[in-house]
């Protein structure tokens, strides 16, 4: 499948114009610049003001296993990581999954290490819902045409992608049949359902209990409608370009194969498997995935053809 001329898209080139604005890359080095320094990238979920603490253990597993720095940083959103790994300012980044395609089939240089997962035993993946309030009569994708519905962004994959494809199953135009409304965040699609300004609301699996376990939303007053099939989760991707080769192999290894609680407890960074953290709240830690594993992305923009996906040259 030949998706490079496709992805050099107008989304690719709006996330250049965002990432060149930004600050936050001009300044970092990368290992390129700095053989003593990995450059690891990784945007939030959802508003946090915490995310560098939750990579912590990971970046100090790389640390004691390579012996070099890591310097993390907390990216405003993917077109700065994006960017940042094709500059070759980043060394190593988590993206989404939409996200890891349109850098990866951009022509940047860079692999998929490893994803994470809360059961070792299971696949990294998680889905996409349509959430309702408890007893609406929205009880399938079908009953949203001529309803408002919250999606989270344009590029996202569980947030407006998946929906797409789904709504489009139905015989629905997302255009005509139904009222977008674009909220910038899985937790603030969610809000905005609780709060009644949308019919119906797009958000990925485990959203919903993180902010019943906050309080922002009360256990029960929202439910599930509709779920996709299992996306792979958001991937870690290592910079080929930026760094030797052999450190790109290791830093791979490294995730795959003891980016997990109970490795990390043997190694000594994490003292006990309870006070272990991970980002996300991941309850294992990661395990091995391929570029491969993202081509159901692929399809689902043959599929829908959507304009994150769509080639303007």
């Amino acid at each position: 499948m030949a998706l490079f001329p496709r992805f050099r898209s107008r989304t690719v080139r709006s996330l250049t114009a965002a990432a060149l604005a930004l600050p936050l890359l001009a300044a970092c080095g990368s290992s390129g610049d700095d053989g003593d320094t990995i450059t690891f990238a990784a945007v939030p979920a959802e508003s946090s003001s915490t995310l560098e603490s939750t990579f912590e253990n990971v970046t100090a597993l790389l640390e004691e296993e390579t012996g070099k720095t890591v310097e993390f940083q907390n990216a405003s959103d993917y077109a700065a990581v994006i960017e940042g790994m094709r500059a070759g300012q980043i060394d190593a980044a988590s993206f989404g999954p939409f996200a890891y395609v349109i850098a990866k089939d951009s022509g940047i240089d860079m692999e998929p290490a490893a994803a994470p997962t809360s059961d070792p035993k299971k696949d990294p993946a998680y889905t996409s819902l349509a959430y309702v309030k408890k007893g609406s009569d929205i009880k399938g994708l079908s009953d949203l045409k001529g309803k408002k519905v919250c999606f989270v962004d344009k590029a996202s994959t569980s947030g407006y992608l998946v929906p797409m494809k789904g709504i489009m199953d139905e015989g629905l135009d997302m255009e005509k049949d139904m009222e977008q409304v674009l909220t910038g965040g899985h937790d603030a699609s969610l809000l905005s359902l609780d709060s009644g300004e949308c019919d119906a609301a797009f958000a990925h699996d485990t959203m919903l209990k993180t902010l019943e376990e906050s309080d922002q939303v009360k256990p029960g007053s929202l439910e599930p409608a509709w779920e996709s099939e299992p996306i792979t989760e958001d991937p870690i991707a290592v910079n080929n370009e930026s760094m030797d080769p052999e450190l790109a192999k290791q830093i791979t290894t490294i995730l795959r194969e003891k980016a997990n609680v109970p490795a990390m407890v043997d190694a000594g960074i994490c003292s006990s498997e309870d006070d272990c953290v991970l980002p996300e709240e991941i309850e294992y830690g990661y395990k091995p995935v391929e570029d491969s594993d993202f081509d159901s992305i692929r399809d689902i923009c043959d599929a829908t053809q959507a304009d994150a996906c769509k080639n303007v040259g």
